[in-house]
């Protein structure tokens, strides 16, 4: 509180303002024309001390008091006069505040004038340029400056009351900024931690691509060199792939010829074993003896994969035995009755001639073996019913169109009744 202000501040104010001339129609007042009480509240209010310190240096030049309190009490002296800083306050005022100057220029009446101080107020933003307006304005009576102070003095209060909340939510504030700073860094250096082993990973991971690229590169050269020796081979042995097949054949055939020993030595141990007694067997059994030993002499077909599709199973081993007798490989498939027809579709590429007995296969099995036939060429012998001698018929048409040449009436003559008796 300044000198001038005591307890009796309405009674004193209300004195000093009758004493002052407020007839002076629109001429706005100069700061040395308002009363004494309100220089305090106009310097304290509308000029910040970096401000009012500046102006000081420039219109007083000399040495200025240190103290803030001090500076703003002598400022507070010189403008109750028109001095030199007296008049450079009221230039900067002036300038600092010319909008509201403006603004409060157009209230004609001191009513007007007071609703304007009372609307700015509740703004709450631009009070000093609100205050200092007012003040100085050609309308402001008496009673409206005692209300102008009067109001600013409470606003006065309230800031410090703010302010003191201020410092203690920026005392809070500080404490917590403390804290997030001390996590931040402790998030700083588990960061840096991190980058770091994640760094270490990047150069290992990095050095073992370099390791792979090295043993990609050095198994691509050895393979080009693999490569361009065997090139080299294959120049130097042109006929290499006639020699791999023959050899493949050649071990095919060393194959076939150890399973002939073998089944040879059979029959052989078979012919030198002496006769067993009969023992008495069943009708099927017998009848069954009876179908597969009176076999005739099949043709002769020297390794030729025959395949016999469709038939009674109980003839296969029949089919069988005449097939091998003939010299070729037995191939069987039931015609689609149990067996896939993936199956039959594998069968027929293996074999060399097809013997289709037409009376025992499916409608699907039989036009699959036709279309197979004659889209590759294939030998195919239809047999209309399924026996022994319809297929030994089969087996000699196929032998005459595989080698057309005549055999001799005496066999073709003992492969007919042997047949008979088979059938």
């Amino acid at each position: 509180m300044c000198a001038e202000e005591r307890p009796g501040l309405p009674c004193k104010h209300a004195q000093a303002a009758n004493a002052v001339m407020f007839g002076r129609g629109s001429r706005r007042r100069r700061l040395w024309d308002l009363a004494p009480t309100a220089y305090c509240p106009v310097i304290g209010v509308c000029v910040p001390l970096p401000l009012l310190r500046r102006v000081a240096e420039k219109a007083v030049g000399g040495t200025l008091p240190t103290d803030d309190y001090e500076l703003h009490c002598a400022a507070i002296t010189e403008s109750k006069a028109r001095t030199p800083l007296a008049e450079r306050l009221q230039r900067e005022l002036d300038e600092r505040f010319a909008l509201a100057l403006g603004a409060a220029a157009r209230c004609k009446s001191t009513e007007a004038l007071a609703q304007w101080w009372q609307a700015q107020l509740r703004l709450g933003e631009a009070v000093p340029a609100a205050f200092w307006s007012t003040l100085t304005h050609g309308r402001c009576d008496a009673v409206l400056e005692e209300r102008v102070l009067r109001d600013v003095h409470m606003l006065q209060h309230q800031v410090g009351a703010a302010e003191r909340v201020d410092r203690a939510r920026f005392a809070e504030l500080a404490r917590e900024h403390g804290v997030l700073v001390r996590e931040l860094a402790a998030a700083q250096q588990r960061s840096t931690q991190a980058l770091a082993q994640r760094a270490a990973v990047i150069e290992q991971q990095a050095a073992e691509l370099v390791r792979l690229r090295a043993a990609l590169i050095t198994r691509d050269t050895e393979l080009q060199a693999l490569r361009a020796e065997v090139d080299e081979l294959r120049l130097g042995l042109p006929d290499l792939p006639t020699r791999r097949a023959q050899a493949e054949q050649l071990t095919r055939q060393r194959a076939r010829i150890e399973a002939l020993e073998r089944r040879l030595a059979q029959a052989a141990a078979t012919v030198a074993r002496p006769a067993e007694p009969a023992v008495p067997q069943p009708a099927a059994a017998a009848a069954c003896d009876e179908r597969v030993t009176p076999l005739p002499v099949p043709p002769r077909l020297d390794d030729k994969a025959v395949l016999c599709v469709g038939g009674r199973s109980a003839s296969v081993p029949v089919y069988r035995q005449l097939v091998e007798r003939s010299g070729g490989q037995f191939l069987h498939h039931d015609g689609g009755e149990e067996e896939s027809a993936a199956r039959l579709e594998s069968s027929l590429a293996a074999a060399d001639l097809v013997i289709c007995q037409a009376g025992c296969i499916s409608h699907g099995a039989y036009w699959r073996v036709k279309d197979h036939c004659k889209r590759t060429g294939k030998q195919c012998v239809f047999v209309d019913k399924p026996s022994a001698a319809g297929l030994l018929r089969g087996l000699r048409e196929a032998a005459q169109r595989l080698s057309p040449q005549d055999e001799p009436a005496e066999a073709v003559a003992g492969a007919t009744a042997g047949g008979a008796e088979a059938d």
